[in-house]
């Protein structure tokens, strides 16, 4: 990764460019509904964005990380839901999203979180060590594309549920 590229907190100011980012990351994205601005607008409006990273070349978002919180049936507290995570076309396979998720995960540990899950590509996530949690689900998503990293040891079971932000739909 650029040396230069800094990863900090998001601002106010950088809402329109974490917006742009985000739909120019996801537009091409088969796999995408294309509602990922509208998601972290929902969640930011809610006060549900506990960690929002940016990361940033020469004065430019180039990259945007969020985390919300997360339930567990079972009750387990302090788990967050990573995503979405986007970087510029022109910066992908650079090394920028990974340097996102390793440092929202390091906040995220820093501030006493249990864990981390997420919805996404198997052979993507598992370099950072989540994995596909026997029971614990998220429904109507495939098994294989939600992963989860605890970060105490513990395997929390049973349902998860992401922060009403991540129905929205524009």
């Amino acid at each position: 990764m650029n040396p230069k590229i800094v990863i900090r907190s998001e601002t106010d100011a950088d809402v329109g460019a974490i917006t742009e980012v985000t739909v120019a990351a996801f537009k091409t994205l088969v796999v995408s509904n294309h509602t990922e601005q509208f998601i972290i607008a929902a969640l930011r409006a809610a006060g549900a964005l506990t960690l929002s990273l940016v990361a940033e070349l020469e004065g430019h978002v180039i990259g945007h990380i969020a985390f919300s919180p997360v339930t567990l049936s079972d009750g387990t507290p302090n788990w967050y839901g990573l995503g979405p995570v986007s970087v510029l076309p022109a910066y992908q396979r650079q090394g920028v999203g990974k340097a996102l998720i390793r440092e929202g995960l390091a906040r995220l540990k820093a501030m006493n979180a249990q864990g981390c899950c997420l919805v996404g590509h198997p052979d993507y996530y598992r370099k950072f060590g989540f994995i596909n949690m026997p029971g614990l689900v998220l429904e109507s998503v495939p098994q294989e594309v939600f992963f989860a990293l605890s970060f105490d040891g513990q395997s929390p079971q049973g349902t998860v549920g992401f922060h009403e932000g991540f129905k929205a739909d524009g």
